[in-house]
């Protein structure tokens, strides 16, 4: 199965709601590589000894791992954590879920500043480049166990909106926003 993505439809509602345009209408994923979201779709169910994970994990350089499980009953101060994710900013670093069970919305920015929302659900694994301005939310399942990868030690550092002088939203900027040729591999 495909991962679905479209353009975000603002409203007062829940965040949790698909907020999809009517009549639905999802984008390709050329759109996501244009603003440099990598995608794969794996085997949720084996992940310890995917092979197709672990090439991944070696040619990208992803030697840390933990799991994330987030619903009401596992996670204290839920809904304001919730709300926390919700909160658009940006990375320094990649982020990188895995989506083991479960399933929830990224919201990334267009090239002209509009919301795109990424429904993530069980197999799906994302790359959201450094510098993209994004956030996260659960969907009306309100649960999601996720794989989280990364280059060296874990940092979860988030930088609030706005943050054009920042490092890496400048380098994001530079490569994917002008146009300038990004590496993909996804698929």
């Amino acid at each position: 199965m495909a991962l679905e993505a479209w353009m975000y439809q603002e409203s007062e509602e829940d965040q949790r709601l698909p907020h999809q345009p009517s009549p639905k209408e999802l984008l390709p994923l050329s759109k996501l590589e244009e603003i440099g979201v990598l995608y794969w779709h794996l085997d949720p169910k084996d992940y310890e000894n995917d092979e197709e994970l672990k090439k991944i994990r070696e040619s990208r350089g992803y030697n840390y791992m933990d799991l994330l499980d987030l619903c009401p009953e596992k996670v204290e101060n839920y809904e304001e954590k919730l709300k926390n994710f919700f909160r658009e900013h940006i990375h320094a670093d990649e982020e990188i879920r895995y989506c083991l069970e479960g399933s929830g919305y990224f919201d990334v920015r267009d090239k002209d500043d509009r919301w795109i929302r990424i429904w993530i659900k069980e197999g799906d694994m994302i790359v959201l480049p450094a510098g993209i301005y994004h956030r996260f939310t659960l969907d009306m399942s309100n649960y999601v166990k996720l794989m989280r990868l990364f280059v060296g030690e874990p940092v979860w550092t988030a930088y609030n909106r706005p943050q054009e002088d920042h490092p890496a939203r400048k380098k994001y900027t530079e490569n994917v926003l002008e146009n300038a040729q990004v590496a993909l591999e996804a698929h």
